[in-house]
């Protein structure tokens, strides 16, 4: 059944904030193209003159895409190499969908991201729904077809399981830009103790390769430990300048809402160390260099360039 231009159009007036939808709930801006992609071939395939919401009837279609996927990345991530992060992105790009209120920005920050992957499926659909987009339980118990109160029972159960996120504090963009500019110097440093300093006590640090660039396969914990991990990492070496090519060029940028480092090589972006503000310092550090994981985050930064880089030496 063919679209009409009315039909094309009223989907891509949707598109946006399906997409946003789905890049909440599945942690990976690719994944959430794709589920938007088939969202549209099954608008395209319906019989649209039985459809009396398409708005309502597009988002149940693509909640129950991102249900069943959900549901096969829990095996694969089974097998992933080393840790899974989710996907960054940088701030303003219209996938990170609404920032209107606490919960909305929230929702999108790579901590709690990564949090909702310790929901079970149901329960990171209703929690994004609710938080995110402000959906009354009603409206939930259509899409997934449950019951009002069993909606609100699992509502419950994932706010408690995510409800320390709450605890983080945010920083302003000027204050942003000072922590990355803070975190690189001390990294740069060649000692531990300007960023020991810097992070908390706690401080953790998972890094994100997919098997398919070199990164650590276990998370660092403490302070310390994070500390010396950093200024090893940081350390320019004849073996890693021969494996990148060149020196890298860092930047300070905002990702997911949050402040980030952006490190870029001979012109292409070859990791994002996202900083997590915590009382007391820098709580955690993730960092993303699995390249089917940058995507979307290179498009967009040739799409904005030039760029200014911090003052750095490497």
């Amino acid at each position: 059944m063919s679209l009409s231009a009315y039909e094309a159009d009223l989907f891509e007036g949707f598109r946006g904030r399906l997409e946003a939808i789905a890049y909440r709930l599945l942690g990976s801006a690719g994944d959430a193209e794709d589920a938007v992609q088939e969202a549209f071939l099954r608008w395209h395939a319906a019989d649209r003159e039985r459809i009396e919401t398409p708005e309502a009837w597009l988002t149940k279609v693509l909640t129950n895409l991102c249900l069943n996927q959900l549901t096969s990345a829990r095996a694969r991530r089974e097998t992933y190499v080393g840790q899974w992060l989710p996907e960054p992105v940088l701030s303003g790009d219209p996938i990170l969908g609404p920032a209107d209120t606490v919960e909305q920005r929230e929702s999108v920050s790579l901590a709690m991201l990564t949090l909702l992957e310790r929901l079970s499926p149901k329960e990171r659909v209703v929690y994004v729904l609710r938080e995110a987009f402000e959906y009354q339980h009603r409206e939930i118990a259509e899409i997934l077809d449950l019951s009002e109160s069993n909606c609100q029972q699992i509502y419950r159960r994932a706010k408690q399981h995510v409800v320390t996120e709450r605890s983080r504090p945010r920083v302003d963009a000027a204050a942003a830009q000072e922590l990355a500019r803070e975190f690189l110097a001390a990294a740069l440093s060649g000692d531990t103790e300007p960023l020991i300093r810097l992070l908390t006590g706690d401080a953790v640090s998972i890094a994100d390769g997919g098997g398919r660039v070199t990164a650590r396969r276990s998370p660092v914990l403490g302070g310390s430990a994070v500390a010396r991990y950093l200024r090893h990492l940081f350390t320019p070496t004849a073996a890693k300048r021969a494996l990148i090519g060149d020196n890298p060029v860092f930047y300070s940028v905002a990702v997911n809402g949050g402040p980030a480092l952006l490190v870029e090589v001979g012109g292409e972006v070859l990791g994002v160390f996202c900083l997590e503000p915590a009382p007391g310092g820098v709580g955690a550090i993730r960092i993303q260099v699995n390249p089917e994981k940058l995507g979307r985050v290179r498009r967009q930064w040739a799409a904005t360039a030039p760029h200014d880089p911090l003052p750095a030496e490497w």
